[in-house]
């Protein structure tokens, strides 16, 4: 006989005690994250490498298979973890970026799908970057794949959780733009450049980026564990995606610097080589379908206004 899920909503257990296991919890969005759900009453256990007896958490090792007995019991699983898509990309780079996130995701996938108690939602991070560059082409969930190192790893990566989805759990791959903190990612690169006067754009300036500011990060992902209806991919971006002209322009006003010192193409190639043409210059003009059509207010929907945010606090 098939074994048959309850199907309910996580507002509909408000009044009880939710449990969520989150990897990556000291990232730039992991961190931001815990804060957050602690504050709204769930209970909260981290998946992490390194031990740690002051808080709850689950050790695992991402190369190797989990029991599924020590992921049983939650009502979400939020999954973050992976190695930094920042720096030269060598083939060791290269290989510790595709084997973190595609050899975690579905080891966690095959033990969740497993698990004696079933889960209510699996959350799995991605990235904009599944689309590659796309030129003037506006991008939803629906679009396809493009080429590139990191097209195929988001496409293993979303593929390496569909254990989970097979065994009737609602997954979502949250597929993240260029999320704004000071404390991490790309703005926080740009910053000391910028502050310097020495900031300007990259490349012709003409390429799109998917910026979303990371207190939309968190309240989609609180979005996104809310409402049922919501599966597979999720572009989590802003509405209002910018040229990096505009980009770079706004972020020197905001910082009452000048933005006169563009770096051209080949510079670019030169110090960062394969990153640079499929991060800093590759064009990803995405929109965030599914967000806005199950009803997600953006907190930050304007570039301004969410950079004088994250940078004066």
């Amino acid at each position: 006989m098939q074994h048959v899920r309850k199907v309910h909503t996580l507002r509909a257990v408000s009044d009880q005690s939710r449990r969520v296991l989150i990897s990556g919890s000291t990232g730039l969005i992991g961190a931001a994250l815990i804060s957050r759900l602690q504050s709204t009453g769930w209970q909260i256990t981290r998946l992490s490498r390194t031990a740690s007896p002051q808080r709850a958490q689950i050790s695992w090792d991402p190369s190797k298979p989990i029991a599924p007995e020590t992921v049983s019991g939650f009502d979400a699983v939020v999954h973050l973890a992976g190695e930094t898509i920042v720096g030269r990309w060598t083939d060791t780079k290269k290989r510790a970026i595709r084997e973190s996130r595609v050899l975690g995701t579905r080891h966690l996938s095959e033990a969740l799908a497993k698990a004696p108690q079933p889960l209510r939602v699996f959350v799995c991070a991605s990235a904009i970057g599944y689309y590659g560059d796309r030129g003037e082409e506006i991008l939803c969930e629906e679009s396809a794949s493009g080429s590139g190192f990191l097209p195929e790893v988001c496409r293993e990566w979303e593929n390496a959780a569909k254990p989970a989805a097979d065994a009737g759990i609602r997954t979502v791959h949250s597929r993240f733009g260029i999320v704004l903190s000071p404390s991490g990612g790309a703005l926080a690169k740009m910053l000391t450049p910028f502050r310097l006067g020495l900031g300007g754009n990259m490349g012709s300036g003409r390429q799109w980026w998917s910026w979303i500011a990371l207190q939309d990060v968190i309240g989609a992902i609180e979005h996104v564990l809310q409402t049922d209806s919501i599966r597979g991919p999720v572009n989590v971006v802003s509405p209002n995606p910018t040229r990096n002209s505009e980009f770079t322009k706004i972020l020197a006003a905001v910082l009452s610097r000048p933005a006169i010192f563009p770096m051209p193409a080949f510079a670019a190639r030169l110090a960062l080589g394969q990153m640079a043409d499929e991060l800093l210059l590759a064009s990803q003009r995405v929109e965030p379908g599914k967000l806005a059509g199950t009803g997600y207010v953006f907190q930050q929907p304007e570039l301004r206004a969410a950079l004088r945010s994250v940078l004066t606090r």
